[in-house]
């Protein structure tokens, strides 16, 4: 880990027609670490994922990758970057199974024959190098498997192109707790294997488990960055319901603290 953040937004601004929806928001994740972006609904999270994902664009503000100022026009860019978001559907087809699932679109060609072995094999050493046990067949179909094994599959797929930045949005959402707990392992695992993690998530137990740092959004601006290891459960809901915990947080005017 290093004290440059792999990815950084600073005075981000976005607005939809006259409804301002971020407002100079100042973001950043690091490597090896997970940061938790939380947040009541309608606080900005989404927007302010798919401004870093590159689905929409920003109205003012600097994006920096690495420690060097890029600029994303598309999610072409923001994967060419090595960023990739696995959204709360997790876009999987139930009718295909896991290999042709995490290569879908970016099929190995062996000539004009799809190389079926080199995609098995590799999908097989990336589970394995995330230590996922829990799928006995990397040709079961995705119909057959439980919620936490389609979350899985679905962050494999996200990794298997050497991504550097893995944006998860409510990944434990609907799973039970044995599922849960095997999530965030993953989770955990993913940044201890050098990743920039991003957990969207409104579960505090969830962001405590496995969060180093906790970003909270209030009404479109950043009401703090914190370690988690700095600010108890409580401090962390008073900035998602007020924008301010004690000292911490934004001001009466909107200012940071």
């Amino acid at each position: 880990m290093t004290d440059t953040p792999l990815l950084e937004v600073k005075k981000l601004n976005k607005s939809f027609g006259p409804v301002q929806v971020l407002r100079d928001v100042d973001f950043s994740a690091y490597a090896g670490q997970v940061t938790a972006l939380v947040g009541d609904n309608g606080a900005g999270k989404s927007t302010l994922v798919k401004c870093l994902g590159g689905i929409y664009s920003i109205d003012s503000g600097d994006y920096y990758f690495d420690g060097k100022p890029v600029t994303v026009h598309g999610p072409r860019d923001a994967a060419a970057l090595g960023l990739e978001i696995v959204y709360q559907d997790l876009a999987l087809c139930d009718n295909l199974d896991i290999v042709q699932n995490m290569f879908l679109g970016r099929e190995i060609k062996s000539g004009l024959v799809l190389d079926d072995i080199s995609m098995e094999q590799k999908a097989a050493e990336t589970l394995a190098s995330l230590s996922v046990r829990t799928v006995k067949s990397v040709r079961q179909h995705v119909s057959s498997l439980s919620g936490g094994q389609r979350q899985t599959v679905a962050i494999a797929k996200a990794v298997l192109w050497n991504n550097r930045v893995v944006v998860l949005d409510e990944p434990t959402a609907a799973l039970g707790v044995a599922q849960t707990a095997q999530v965030l392992e993953l989770v955990r695992r993913l940044a201890d294997n050098g990743l920039a993690v991003v957990l969207i998530s409104h579960n505090m137990n969830d962001v405590f488990a496995v969060a180093d740092r906790i970003a909270a959004l209030f009404l479109g601006q950043m009401a703090a960055e914190v370690r988690a290891s700095d600010v108890t459960h409580s401090q962390v809901v008073e900035l998602i319901t007020a924008g301010r915990s004690g000292d911490l947080g934004l001001r009466q005017n909107g200012a940071a603290a």
